[in-house]
């Protein structure tokens, strides 16, 4: 029996409890606008969970918690960027930086906090999709959902409040130091670095990046430095300008991948039209909706897809392996046979799929 609807209608929580008393694996997406999280379970557990394109904070975790010094985060970074196939935790451990057990420790962090951000969407909706499992490179868990619901409960009473004063990541605070000086009570930690970021230009946003602290106590620490009358709220950034950026390709790509991944087949095909819309000509865009296609047993649509991939510039096997499969289904197998063919040329000859 599926399991979805609105966060209007059941919280977060509420969801939580229910797979969690009746033992169920599979994948628990979660969207709000243009945000999509999900966390996995296995056996009423919680193995894995993530919000996309969300900075990853698994680096200033472990510089925040003294695990790791800034210095090694930075290398390590470096690293990542000529070997994109490894994850930055494998990479400092590899560095000697990290064991393996404190690894698994700040994951364990990083999988709470992505489930508390969760909790704090009131609107969008749910949908689990039973017996999925997470990509084999993702680093699992065993978390019992009941210990979360507490502190989860704390952050969205809490976050409520917080909005009343921060209610958009796009305001711009200027720090009133005469006024920090001449307060009675110390600064928190993270109060202290934020007024050290602050500059009378960066927005929320940009602290909560900046400062690697997290959404909510950055939220936190802003709510109690405007509480104080420490700081004066001087305007908002400007929206973003229309023009197309890696960024912003990347995201609408995301989130097509991860409702593709979660069974959500039309809102992976909307994003996907989106890249292709902003990007004409990616091919990348054209492939994975020829995988959305072919879930969906459109052949016709999914073929010709793949055909637009295979035509481009530099097309790899896989488009031509796919595209003799879509073929195949529409008994065309001459040209699924010369398809297979040029996949086998181009590289695929020794993989067993072709």
């Amino acid at each position: 029996m599926a399991i979805k609807g609105s966060l209007k209608e059941a919280s977060l929580p509420d969801v939580l409890q229910l797979l969690s008393m009746g033992k169920k694996t599979g994948c628990l997406s979660v969207t709000h606008r243009n945000n999509f999280g999900y966390i996995y379970f296995d056996k009423g557990r919680i193995c894995y969970a993530s919000i996309v394109n969300r900075r990853d904070r698994l680096g200033d975790i472990l510089v925040k918690n003294g695990v790791i010094s800034g210095a090694q985060l930075d290398a390590a970074i470096e690293a990542q960027t000529r070997q994109r196939d490894k994850r930055l935790g494998e990479i400092l451990i590899a560095h000697g930086a990290l064991l393996r057990e404190e690894l698994h420790q700040q994951i364990r962090v990083q999988i709470e906090e992505a489930v508390y951000y969760l909790f704090t969407w009131t609107q969008g909706s749910f949908n689990f999709e039973a017996d999925m499992r997470p990509e084999e490179q993702d680093l699992l868990v065993s978390i019992n959902p009941d210990a979360l619901l507490l502190e989860g409960a704390r952050r969205v009473d809490e976050w409520s409040l917080i909005e009343k004063k921060i209610p958009s990541f796009d305001i711009v605070f200027a720090v009133d130091r005469a006024k920090v000086a001449q307060g009675d009570a110390p600064l928190t930690s993270e109060q202290e670095t934020l007024v050290g970021l602050m500059d009378g230009r960066r927005d929320v946003a940009a602290l909560i990046d900046d400062s690697g602290l997290g959404e909510f106590s950055v939220g936190k620490a802003l709510y109690g430095l405007v509480t104080a009358g420490y700081l004066n709220r001087v305007g908002k950034t400007k929206a973003p300008e229309p023009a197309v950026s890696d960024a912003r390709v990347d995201e609408h790509r995301n989130l097509g991948i991860a409702f593709y991944k979660t069974g959500m087949l039309e809102e992976a095909i909307r994003e996907f039209r989106r890249v292709a819309d902003l990007r004409p000509g990616d091919s990348a865009a054209g492939f994975h909706m020829g995988l959305v296609l072919m879930r969906q047993g459109k052949w016709p649509d999914a073929a010709n897809a793949f055909h637009e991939t295979a035509s481009a510039p530099g097309a790899k096997f896989a488009a031509f392996h796919n595209l003799a499969y879509a073929l195949e289904r529409l008994g065309r197998y001459d040209e699924a046979r010369a398809a297979l063919e040029e996949a086998g040329a181009r590289g695929g000859a020794n993989d067993p799929r072709v």
